[in-house]
């Protein structure tokens, strides 16, 4: 019984934040959809996931740093977890101006190359240009709070989250529909949003009185190997839903035009909500998994994962059934018109069918880079964007713009089924080895 209390103590907070962070992206649909008509929600559409980039790589060093200090809290290495944290802090800095240079720099060519064009293309570039020059408040307000969970804050990263969702909520209000700033004021909400969460995780972090501990020595090098090697399972997991939006937009650009690339607007804003909320299960259970695996205790990780294959299709098959029976009035919501309503109910039927399948999916990515199983987290997680692209070169010229929906679905349930491979033979070595 106690283990459930434990899992549930973290894995709660952790939906709520992770569901928060992807409301950024939905508020600013909502507040620009309903002031600006079509293309700028389509224009939000295209640019989202540059932004989800940005907020990615914040996850993924944040959770490459997180779970090996949580290793190493583990194995009672205190100095060592603190370097991880040292390390993390750096790169989380460096990557942040990095991004910054590039992406304003590059933004409308990137832009371009996922479909924008016209007066979608002018909307999108507005939006990041302003998103580019917040991107350090991004990158270390998302990285940040990994560490803060693994500190055992996991209430404290969840009032970090919403602090920065409340602000982004009433500056898109203000900036959007009081003032007449348009996308640019939607972008400025979410990076003043982002800056908030970052301050509180400060608060936390000076509070607790935790250092990060930086070291010119070689020890360096392998630190940042290691926070890399692990950082990219989270930040591939954060962001292939992004990658799926890239590859299904661009598909519905050439196989449904304009009005396609705007339904899947708000299915795939529907959708980052749910992925969010999975996603919170299973990294919610991450401290958990790491601290036991670092104490050596692999039965208690289990155990763990376990539960999160339990709750998560739990969640999973509360969202469908909800979602589906609000088919209907949820395109309303976003300003859209009768006839994109129209086409949204009818079409989100289909990206439901897959969340069953990605319930169990992410939990075993997540449990995979907890334990420092990097390799089949890797497969699982670039696998999919992999077979999405193979099936929408394929589905849609014979089935036109059913075809591009339907890949969806279908490459999620083919990583199901890698998913279930992989456990079942890491299972079998464990009984050979025992054995």
């Amino acid at each position: 019984m106690h283990i459930h209390k434990e899992f549930f103590r973290y894995v709660i907070p952790s939906m709520l934040a992770f569901a928060l962070s992807g409301v950024y992206a939905i508020a600013d649909g909502f507040f620009v959809g309903n002031a600006l008509g079509d293309n700028a929600l389509a224009a939000i559409n295209i640019a989202y996931p540059l932004t989800a980039f940005i907020q990615a790589v914040g996850t993924g060093l944040g959770m490459g740093g997180a779970i090996q200090y949580a290793i190493c809290m583990g194995n009672k290495e205190q100095r060592r977890s603190s370097q991880y944290f040292g390390m993390a802090v750096l790169l989380l800095i460096v990557f942040s101006l990095g991004l910054t240079v590039v992406l304003s720099l590059e933004g409308r060519p990137v832009l371009q190359l996922f479909g924008a064009s016209g007066e979608i293309l002018r909307l999108g570039e507005e939006y990041i240009r302003f998103i580019a020059y917040g991107a350090v408040f991004q990158v270390l307000g998302t990285g940040l709070v990994p560490f803060i969970r693994n500190m055992g804050g996991a209430v404290a990263a969840m009032v970090a989250m919403i602090a920065g969702f409340a602000t982004n909520i009433g500056l898109d209000y203000l900036f959007v529909w009081h003032f007449p700033y348009g996308m640019m004021g939607a972008a400025i909400a979410t990076v003043i949003g982002q800056a908030v969460t970052f301050l509180v995780c400060l608060v936390f972090l000076v509070k607790k009185r935790e250092k990060p501990l930086f070291r010119r020595a070689g020890d360096a090098q392998y630190i940042c190997k290691r926070v890399l090697a692990v950082g990219l399972s989270p930040f591939g997991l954060t962001f292939s839903p992004n990658i799926t939006l890239i590859l299904v937009n661009k598909s519905a650009v050439l196989y449904g035009g304009d009005l396609a690339v705007t339904c899947y607007a708000t299915v795939s804003y529907i959708s980052c909500i749910i992925l969010l909320l999975l996603q919170g299960v299973s990294d919610g259970s991450q401290p958990l998994i790491s601290l036991s695996y670092g104490e050596g205790n692999l039965a208690k990780a289990k155990e763990v994962r376990n539960i999160s294959y339990r709750f998560s299709a739990v969640v999973a098959a509360v969202c469908m059934m909800v979602l589906f029976l609000c088919r209907g009035y949820i395109a309303a919501l976003f300003g859209a018109s009768e006839q994109v309503a129209a086409s949204v109910s009818n079409i989100l039927p289909i990206f439901l069918i897959g969340y069953l399948f990605i319930s169990f999916s992410r939990t075993t990515t997540s449990y995979f880079y907890a334990t420092r199983e990097n390799l089949k987290a890797y497969l699982l997680i670039y696998g999919e964007p992999v077979c999405l692209l193979l099936l929408l070169l394929f589905l849609p010229p014979l089935m036109g713009i059913q075809g591009t929906w339907l890949s969806v679905p279908l490459s999620q349930i083919c990583v199901m089924v890698a998913s279930a491979f992989l456990v079942r033979k890491a299972g079998r070595k464990k009984s050979e080895k025992m054995g």
